[in-house]
């Protein structure tokens, strides 16, 4: 054959092309020296196909996770991810679109990222975005990184980031990753904010409050407004975590609340993939004035169609390789378009509707520190059975005896012995009752034989594992 294969490389001067014969000198550079090629061939087991079959789907019985069973991970939206999004990210059209591809060749995805752009800025109320950040905690530090640089374009240095004491973990590591110092805000009795001590810390070397609302707690602050203010009167940027935005979709938007800067947990809010390490997908939004401060590539609309700009001007830069987790936000724009934003609202709905039904059911057997209506999710105490030496921890465990999945445990750190429970709009009544029922049978153990819920699970093929030990000897290599 005479054909030849084209290949593209992007650089900041441009795209270049050039021609190989095809196949031997197109796919020479991809093998290895000759010095390097093994003489013997590898010492492999032999094993039936079969037998890794079964080996494997009894591996996948053994495991509990949201398509086998309720995952009430608090803070974590464990939900069903829908099938038919899957489907189409598995489309050869966008499985096959090489990330080095001319723009010309990619339309079609290029199209779906600033649409996917355009409907995430609709629905939280922000002027424009990035696709890039490869994780929800990434997306903070682009967010932080964005804060920054603007700071600094104003000739401005803002040293501290205030953080409130019942945020995500990541709030505080983002901001120690960026080169920020943290200054925490304690929760006041009510679970928002502590105003006076807001007010008190507020000052010129403020960058930006971090907030989630709702909050952990599954609280919204009713002092939001009030909030917003305060920040920006001294200078700094509102910025929204926002990984409880499932709880409020098309009912009160984080733009309309005064936040600058935010990040979205795909995973979390739009039914993407989540866990077992990535992908992941943590899209950073802000308003108009920090549009310019983005991460690259940017995609832009022309009249013939969309480009990427790799213009840095006063942009971050990149902050992952080429656009971000195609196949994940390919998952998420579906979700959007099928739902629409009546659908999307009913999410949220039915979300809250769910938490404060369970909350309901709960507070009849453990201390619920928040009286009121929930929003997403809630927080239960445990501590009651200290007495009888059973923790938070031991219920979870029981919890999976009973074919359950459990709660959120000891987080956030400021309730004692607290599980966070988050049943999401996916789940219904009966597998509520059904909790329910698991949890209030696990209580009644713990007045009969405690001994019996201290040492679970009984019933799965792992049993109680040396968490302590585990975390300071792991073991890192095959037996």
């Amino acid at each position: 054959m005479n054909s030849a294969v084209t290949i593209f490389e992007k650089s900041q001067e441009g795209q270049k092309a050039y021609s190989l014969p095809y196949p031997e000198a197109a796919f020479s550079a991809l093998l290895p020296p000759v010095e390097l090629e093994r003489e013997e061939e590898l010492p492999l087991p032999q094993i039936a196909e079969i037998d890794i079959i079964r080996h494997y789907s009894t591996l996948s019985r053994n495991n509990l996770g949201i398509d086998t069973t309720f995952y009430p991970l608090g803070s974590c939206t464990m939900k069903l991810n829908p099938k038919a999004n899957d489907e189409a990210a598995s489309n050869p059209g966008f499985v096959k679109a090489h990330p080095l591809s001319d723009d010309i060749q990619v339309q079609g995805c290029l199209r779906i990222i600033y649409e996917l752009i355009e409907d995430l800025s609709a629905i939280t109320g922000m002027h424009g975005g990035s696709l890039a950040p490869a994780a929800g905690a990434q997306g903070e530090f682009a967010g932080l990184k964005i804060i920054e640089a603007y700071h600094r374009s104003r000739g401005e240095r803002r040293p501290e980031v205030l953080i409130p004491d019942s945020a995500h973990g990541t709030n505080p590591a983002s901001a120690a990753l960026v080169g920020l110092k943290t200054i925490p805000i304690r929760s006041g009795v009510d679970g928002d904010l502590d105003m006076e001590m807001l007010k008190e810390k507020l000052s010129s070397n403020t960058a930006a409050l971090m907030l989630t609302n709702p909050s952990t707690l599954g609280l919204f602050s009713k002092n939001i407004l009030q909030i917003s203010s305060l920040v920006h009167d001294k200078g700094g940027l509102l910025y929204y975590d926002g990984a409880n935005l499932n709880a409020i979709l098309n009912v009160a938007r984080p733009g309309d609340m005064g936040f600058d800067v935010m990040h979205l947990n795909l995973h979390k809010t739009f039914s993407t993939p989540h866990g077992g390490g990535g992908p992941g997908s943590g899209p950073v939004l802000v308003k108009d004035f920090l549009k310019e401060f983005l991460p690259l590539p940017r995609v832009i609309k022309e009249k013939d169609g969309f480009r990427r700009d790799f213009t840095e001007g006063q942009s971050i830069g990149r902050v992952a390789s080429f656009q971000g987790n195609f196949g994940v936000y390919l998952r998420a724009y579906l979700y959007i378009k099928l739902l629409g934003m009546k659908g999307l609202r009913h999410v949220a709905e039915n979300a809250v509707l769910n938490a404060n039904y369970l909350k309901t059911l709960l507070a009849k057997e453990v201390n619920v520190p928040f009286q009121g209506p929930c929003m997403h999710e809630f927080v239960i105490q445990c501590d009651s059975f200290l007495e009888e030496g059973v923790r938070a921890l031991d219920i979870a465990k029981r919890l999976l005896d009973y074919g359950f999945y459990s709660p959120t445990v000891y987080f956030p750190l400021i309730i004692k012995e607290c599980m966070l429970v988050e049943p999401t709009e996916t789940e219904s009544k009966r597998t509520l009752d059904a909790f329910a029922a698991a949890f209030t049978r696990i209580i009644e153990e713990i007045r009969e034989d405690p001994d019996l819920v201290k040492s679970a699970p009984h019933k799965m093929s792992v049993k109680r594992l040396d968490e302590v030990q585990a975390a300071r000897q792991p073991v890192l290599t095959a037996l």
